[in-house]
């Protein structure tokens, strides 16, 4: 079946029609395979507004309930769902059922977090007073969303969002428009089941940078949660900023792996290869640069080649498929221009684009080394000193993800201490891709600073409001200042 006819039929399931002016076309043959419309941001703000001002007052465990019935949604719609990503994204069928049950987890962890929202209670330096910190609602969020992730970091801002007392308004990547009405359908499932949402409360406003700026610059959207390119977020980010409003910025990743000499090989060759091939190298995540000790070059590189060789790339939809197509021909321009010409697409579905995994043995991290490829090429070069290892990991821009594959206890601590990786996320013994929900997932430097999913990530969806309650029959001053009227 082509993948416009497998589209047609899954869209069918969720009551999807297929009309509009914003064609998606599948990355495994380059076809059309069905149509939006666009949608008008400025009614979707007036929308959101309206939305926020019942939907704060509403308790936050009843919140939860909402994000509980998606969740349900989400469960028996798990496969449908994976596969329009698939066909839509070109990630493997593995990767597209992972990227649901994310959204399922998120839901989860934000049904728990609704009768989790602590504040905390402070003690007074001044008698009879009792002082507090509580969290409330911010306003409508605005949530960008990339290619790569078509649907579930959507759910990481959304459930969360919703949860703090927030109206949702979601621009999704032009690139994978199917997928965000395909979630819009279920969001309206458990809408019905809820039975008493605001309208406005969750929108979908498909478009181009067009739409996107329109909402960015709506003062009424207290908080943008983008997922993007670093260039990206340098006009998103200031934009914002000009308003006093928040940003929670995801931007580029050029993640590296540290293998030592204790290292176990076996454990590492296998991180590395998904790390680095997986999603066809388009994570944030991805592994790009691999810096491994001189004693065991010799012994890991050659292997790695090996594996490069006999990984299979293809149809994204055959389970066997470990690696499935680039999104689109720029990303493939974009990958040539970084090897310097001379690739060459490999057998596939006619139409896609796509390529074998790349490995580039380099003496120095200088140039394209420095710059994020969205492309499955991975930069390895060699180390003799700890101390050279990190600052390789750390002398890029980026500083998303990293990992260290050591069974050197000094090392490891080294690597996760002050001095050591200077990114959001540094693993020991696992590659840089893959994260839980459970934990704060961005980074710093060029890739923004933002935290989205679990731990205490709701609080950016949140507004913190400090208070004090008098329950004397004086009033005293802070810091002990007198201020006396005469009588």
């Amino acid at each position: 079946m082509s993948p416009a006819e497998e589209a047609a039929n899954i869209l069918e399931q969720f009551g999807v029609v297929s009309t509009g002016d914003l064609a998606s076309y599948s990355p495994i043959d380059g076809s059309e395979i069905g149509r939006v419309g666009t949608g008008d941001p400025a009614l979707a703000g007036d929308r959101a507004a309206d939305a926020f001002r019942r939907w704060r007052s509403v308790p936050a465990p009843r919140r939860g309930e909402l994000v509980r019935l998606l969740g349900e949604e989400l469960r028996g719609a798990k496969e449908p769902l994976a596969r329009l990503v698939t066909l839509e994204s070109g990630k493997i069928v593995q990767e597209g059922l992972g990227e649901v049950q994310e959204m399922i987890d998120i839901c989860d962890f934000a049904v728990g977090l609704s009768r989790q929202l602590y504040g905390l209670t402070i003690a007074s330096e001044r008698p009879n007073h009792r002082m507090m910190e509580q969290w409330l609602p911010l306003g409508p969020v605005l949530v960008i969303s990339a290619f790569n992730f078509p649907v579930a970091v959507w759910a990481w801002n959304a459930a969360l969002a919703l949860v703090c007392g927030n109206p949702v308004v979601w621009k999704p990547s032009e690139k994978t428009p199917l997928t965000a009405e395909a979630v819009l359908a279920l969001v309206r499932r458990a809408f019905e089941r809820f039975g008493d949402a605001p309208e406005g409360l969750v929108q979908l406003v498909q478009g181009g940078r067009e739409v996107g700026e329109v909402l960015v610059d709506d003062p009424r959207v207290a908080l943008v949660s983008a997922t993007g390119s670093t260039a990206m977020g340098r006009a998103v980010g200031p934009r914002v900023a000009q308003r006093f409003g928040r940003v929670l910025l995801e931007l580029g990743g050029n993640n590296a792996m540290i293998v030592a000499p204790s290292a176990d090989l076996t454990l590492a060759e296998r991180a590395i290869l998904f790390a680095a091939v997986g999603t066809a190298g388009q994570r944030c995540t991805s592994l790009r640069r691999l810096i491994v000790h001189e004693d065991v070059y010799g012994q890991l590189v050659p292997r790695l080649k090996q594996l490069y060789s006999s990984v299979r790339v293809g149809d994204p939809r055959e389970l066997d498929t470990l690696v499935g197509p680039l999104i689109d021909e720029d990303a493939y321009a974009a990958m040539e221009r970084a090897l310097g010409g001379g690739l060459e697409r490999v057998d596939g579905v006619a139409g896609g684009f796509y390529v074998r995994p790349t490995l580039v043995e380099v003496e120095q991290q200088e140039g394209r080394v420095l710059t994020e490829t969205f492309a499955p090429i991975l930069y390895v070069m060699r180390y003799r000193k700890f101390e050279d290892a990190l600052r390789l990991n750390n002398e890029v821009p980026q500083g998303l993800s990293s990992a260290i594959f050591t069974n050197d206890l000094r090392e490891a601590e080294q690597f996760l201490a002050a001095a050591g990786s200077d990114c959001g996320i540094a693993n020991v013994n696992i590659g840089p891709s893959g994260a839980e929900i459970g934990g704060a997932f961005g980074g710093e430097k060029e890739t923004g600073g933002g935290r989205e999913s679990g731990s205490d990530s709701w609080k950016a969806y949140m507004r913190r409001q400090t208070s004090t309650v008098n329950y004397g029959k004086d009033l005293p001053l802070a810091q002990g200042i007198r201020f006396d009227i005469a009588p």
